[in-house]
């Protein structure tokens, strides 16, 4: 294998990231044999461990990596979705023996904070530009995760492939009236309807990748659907989830599918179906995106896409730990068939 690096050899041992960065950081976390097995065949294929970046992170003055969050610390930790990737993160440094900043990269002034860690991990599209490039000319480590940025290293998913395959699946299980119930579509702060302009845009963020898969879905299997049945949601919550399915399934005729563009926009349409009287999936369908664990709690439970974000935190964190921040990595998803549709 030529240029020989964490996530190939990983791959070619069939074991996680983690697990490869455990067998030359933290041997006490694996077992002699398995360890002993990843060595030898690491020998083998010319891989002699963390480069330099790595080993200055191992004996860096700090041993803090810092989360840059694109939200505010409030909305990160009430995020399942971010919840779960700030654990997955949290465990990895925990067997590394680092600690864990978080950084909101919702201020508009200079944090004192930014000097300290060893390492950075961007999540989400960073909104101050100007605390981004403080942090890349630190010119200490970064990785970004949900977003790309030119010349760093990311962990993502193909988020128009699972888009487009949960609403192929969807468009297939109900023929009536469908609408997009989307998430940060547009630069507004209140609940709102697309209009036609704005449809098709090459903008590359996760809310526009996950339309752009529905609406080739759409095309695909001879569908219609209009700009004015596709919502903008501007936060992630049930409150304004509840203003746009109310609005969706208060029309006449009333959509029979809802696409939801994540689980707690999902669960929020849910709860006002119940309101109006609607059952579902008799009367509406609706799915979701996400995997969150109240997905799979709520009544009826919600077919949805499963991302892993727990999964997308420790492949960040092992791969900063390691010094391999100039991969690009796609994470596999499942979609999770449920009662919703």
């Amino acid at each position: 294998m030529a240029n020989v690096t964490l996530k190939s050899l990983a791959k070619h041992l069939g074991v996680s990231i983690a697990t490869v960065s455990n067998a030359f950081n933290r041997p006490d976390q694996l077992s002699a044999d398995l360890r002993r097995h990843i060595l030898k065949e690491s020998e083998k294929l010319g891989f002699t461990g963390p480069n330099a970046t790595a080993r200055s992170l191992r004996t860096g003055r700090s041993d803090m990596i810092a989360i840059l969050l694109s939200d505010t610390l409030e909305y990160s930790v009430s995020d399942p979705v971010a919840n779960q990737l700030i654990k997955g993160i949290a465990e990895v440094l925990q067997q590394q023996g680092k600690d864990m900043l978080l950084l909101s990269g919702s201020k508009a002034v200079h944090s004192t904070a930014e000097a300290l860690p060893d390492g950075f991990i961007i999540y989400g599209s960073p909104k101050n530009h100007e605390q981004l490039e403080r942090v890349i000319q630190s010119g200490k480590p970064v990785i970004s995760v949900d977003c790309n940025l030119a010349g760093i290293g990311s962990v993502n998913i193909d988020n128009y492939r699972y888009a487009y395959d949960i609403a192929h699946y969807a468009l297939q299980q109900q023929p009536g009236k469908v609408a997009v119930l989307g998430l940060r579509l547009v630069d507004s702060n209140r609940v709102c309807r697309m209009q036609s302009h704005e449809l098709y845009d090459q903008n590359e963020a996760i809310s526009r990748r996950r339309l752009d898969g529905y609406l080739a879905a759409v095309t695909d299997l001879k569908r219609e659907i209009s700009a004015d049945q596709i919502w903008h949601i501007p936060v992630n919550n049930h409150h304004y989830a509840e203003i746009a399915a109310r609005e969706a399934l208060t029309q006449h005729p009333r959509p029979t599918l809802l696409l939801c563009m994540s689980d707690r926009i999902a669960l929020g349409a849910m709860s006002v179906a119940r309101q109006l009287g609607l059952k579902i999936p008799e009367d509406v369908k609706l799915v979701g995106f996400d995997g969150i664990e109240e997905a799979e709690r709520a009544y009826p439970t919600l077919t949805t896409i499963a991302q892993h974000s727990d999964e997308k935190g420790r492949t960040a964190a092992s791969m900063l730990l390691a010094g391999d921040v100039q991969q690009d990595i796609l994470l596999e998803c499942e979609l999770r068939l449920r009662a919703s549709c």
